[in-house]
């Protein structure tokens, strides 16, 4: 199963279980996160979809089949009645780092309107004999809700164990989601608790590819390409990459077959990825929107945004362990992802919750520099464009919205003080990051 059907999830996890030697064996029930709409596009064509691998010297396409069924995520029925299920061994997740709706601790984040919902219905699960009792109305309206909903039900069924396997950038995501959903599931008044811990194995990903927005011209071209019409075509780059770490009690597909590479200690390879892939989008997003570019190749061409993007990995490199993860040949190979000029990689699509993003690219770089003494100005530059933009009216979709409302209206070194503590409180006490973030932000270009 998958919880959060979108573009990605097609270009990564469904192209990994497609080209695995024993894909056949498995299918994927894909389920939608806030919208109908790729289920709706999906269902009449059984699951099938283009996926368009996009290289700077062509076009190639190629049918996915491994997504046998396309479901609506607001039909919690269906969702439980096939986690309920023995042969169901693995729930995949890619709902954006603010879709989990947790603190940095991994705890349900407090004061959200429908977490709590969600906990009420929760405590009174134990004493339901029918999970969907009171209709859709009343069903769990969060990701975790309705996956914590899932497990009740296989619990109940006596279903056995099962991989939750979360695809999302956050560190140590496989941890981070075992958080949330034990602390969740402490507000039943059953055996939820005890069961998830002895059936549940959690697994740690770093996932990478490329995959902006599908455009009309898309799905053209996904047309002529294989002779299909193709309502939900995807666009990505050849390049991709899926490196897991944890247990899978009921089997796998061998996605190693498909490239993926199953490791002891994720971590290294989360900094990296996180860092400097997902930092420099970050990065050339801010600071490329504020000088008037578009997409991330756009944005890469300016010499000055160059500059300052290879400042940033400098930084960056120092604190991970280069003999191990090849940190050179990952540069060098970003820089071809990045400049490819056909996959046009849109920055407000990645400006996007800029909250929950710098707080595990960028932040964990800011203080990695200022704990050995160093000034840390090519990672302060990315938070300060981001401040720049936010102070100047920019209105990207943020999990904080309310509290980034409240800094632009006062526009202050008091709001930038505030900004800046939602993605990390210690720098706000930081004097020298603080100075140079009020000094970068008042000028034009965040130069």
């Amino acid at each position: 199963m998958h919880l959060g059907l979108g573009a990605f999830h097609r270009a990564h996890q469904a192209w990994f279980t497609d080209r695995a030697l024993d894909g056949a064996e498995w299918g994927i029930a894909a389920f939608t996160g806030r919208s109908p709409q790729a289920a709706l596009q999906l269902a009449p064509q059984d699951g099938l979809f283009t996926l368009i691998e996009r290289a700077a010297d062509g076009d190639r396409a190629s049918v996915i089949a491994s997504i046998v069924e396309a479901v609506d995520g607001a039909d919690l029925a269906r969702f439980l009645s096939l986690l309920s299920l023995s042969s169901t061994a693995i729930v995949t997740i890619t709902i954006t780092e603010a879709g989990y709706r947790l603190d940095r601790g991994g705890q349900p984040t407090a004061g959200d309107r429908l977490v709590a919902a969600d906990l009420r219905w929760i405590a009174a699960a134990a004493s339901r004999a029918d999970l969907l009792e009171g209709g859709s109305a009343r069903a769990p309206q969060t990701a975790l809700g309705r996956l914590l909903a899932g497990l009740e039900a296989r619990r109940r069924a006596g279903a056995g164990p099962v991989a939750i396997v979360p695809c999302d950038n956050m560190p140590s995501n496989g941890a981070l989601v075992a958080s949330g959903l034990r602390a969740m599931a402490a507000y039943a008044e059953g055996e939820l608790v005890e069961w998830i811990d002895h059936n549940v194995s959690f697994v740690s990903t770093s996932v990478d590819r490329i995959t902006p927005k599908t455009t009309a011209a898309d799905v053209g071209k996904a047309a002529a390409l294989t002779g299909w019409q193709d309502r939900a075509p995807v666009v990505t780059e050849p390049f991709a990459d899926w490196i897991l770490s944890g247990d899978f009690p009921e089997g796998r597909p061998a996605w190693e077959s498909a490239g993926a590479r199953f490791v002891s200690d994720i971590e290294p390879f989360e900094r990296r990825k996180l860092w400097l892939l997902n930092g420099a989008h970050s990065l050339l997003a801010y600071a490329g929107l504020e000088r008037g570019y578009a997409t991330v190749a756009e944005a890469l061409v300016d010499p000055t945004c160059l500059d300052w993007l290879n400042e940033y990995w400098d930084e960056a490199a120092r604190h991970l362990p280069t003999d191990q993860l090849d940190v050179g040949g990952y540069r060098e190979a970003l820089l071809d992802r990045f400049a490819n000029p056909r996959i046009a990689y849109k920055l407000e699509q990645i400006a996007t919750d800029g909250v929950n993003k710098l707080r595990v690219r960028v932040a964990p770089v800011v203080l990695a520099e200022r704990g050995e003494g160093r000034d840390a100005a090519a990672s302060v530059r990315v938070l300060a464009s981001w401040v720049s933009l936010i102070l100047r009216g920019a209105g990207f979709a943020d999990s904080e919205s309310a509290a980034i409302a409240a800094a632009r209206d006062n526009r202050s070194a008091v709001a930038m003080s505030e900004l800046v503590s939602l993605i990390e409180p210690r720098l706000v006490d930081d004097t020298l990051v603080m100075t140079a973030i009020r000094q970068l932000a008042a000028e034009p270009s965040a130069s």
